[in-house]
C-alpha cells in the first residue's frame, strides 16, 4: 500500500485534481462578464508565491528559473491564440474555447513528462519553485495579451 502513495503518485494526483479545478473555474468564468480587474488581479496575486524563494530549500540557479519562465512564455502562446472575446449587450465575455481545455491538458502532460525526466535532479521544493516560475511565465503574458485585447474591444465598442 505504501508503494501506491509515493510522493510522485500523490503529486500527480494533486496536479490532476488541480487541472480539473482550473478547467472548471475557467468554464464557469466564461459565464460572467470580464473586467480589467478580473484579468489583471490573478497574476498580481500570484506574485506572493515568489516569497517561497526566501527559503534555501527552494532555490535553484537563476539560469534554471529563467529557462522555466521562458518555457512558460512559450506555453502562453496557445492560450493567447485560443482566447477570444464576445460582446453581449453592454458586457464583454471571454468566449469558451475547446482549444483552451486541450491546451491545459497538453500542458499537464508536458508537466508530467518533465517532472518524471528531471524529478531526480531537484528536490520536491525546488521542483515546486520551478513549476511556479513556469506557471507565472505562462500566466503573465497571457493575461497581458488578454488585457490588451479587452481594452481594444472596450475602446471600439459602440456606446
Amino acid at each position: 500500500m505504501s508503494q501506491l502513495f509515493t510522493p510522485a503518485v500523490v503529486g500527480t494526483i494533486a496536479a490532476l485534481i488541480l487541472a480539473a479545478v482550473i478547467i472548471l473555474i475557467r468554464l464557469r468564468a466564461a459565464e460572467r462578464p470580464v473586467s480589467s480587474k478580473k484579468i489583471l488581479l490573478p497574476p498580481l496575486m500570484m506574485t506572493t508565491g515568489f516569497s517561497m524563494f526566501h527559503f534555501p530549500e527552494v532555490l535553484t540557479p537563476i539560469s534554471y528559473d529563467l529557462v522555466a519562465f521562458l518555457a512558460g512564455m512559450l506555453f502562453s502562446i496557445p492560450l493567447i491564440l485560443s482566447s477570444r472575446f464576445e460582446v453581449v449587450g453592454e458586457h464583454v465575455y471571454l468566449k469558451r474555447s475547446k482549444a483552451f481545455i486541450g491546451v491545459l491538458l497538453a500542458l499537464f502532460v508536458i508537466r508530467l513528462i518533465v517532472k518524471v525526466e528531471v524529478g531526480d535532479l531537484f528536490t520536491p521544493m525546488q521542483t515546486a519553485g520551478l513549476f511556479f516560475v513556469l506557471a507565472y511565465g505562462m500566466i503573465l503574458p497571457w493575461r497581458i495579451a488578454v488585457y490588451i485585447m479587452y481594452r481594444q474591444i472596450v475602446k471600439n465598442r459602440p456606446v
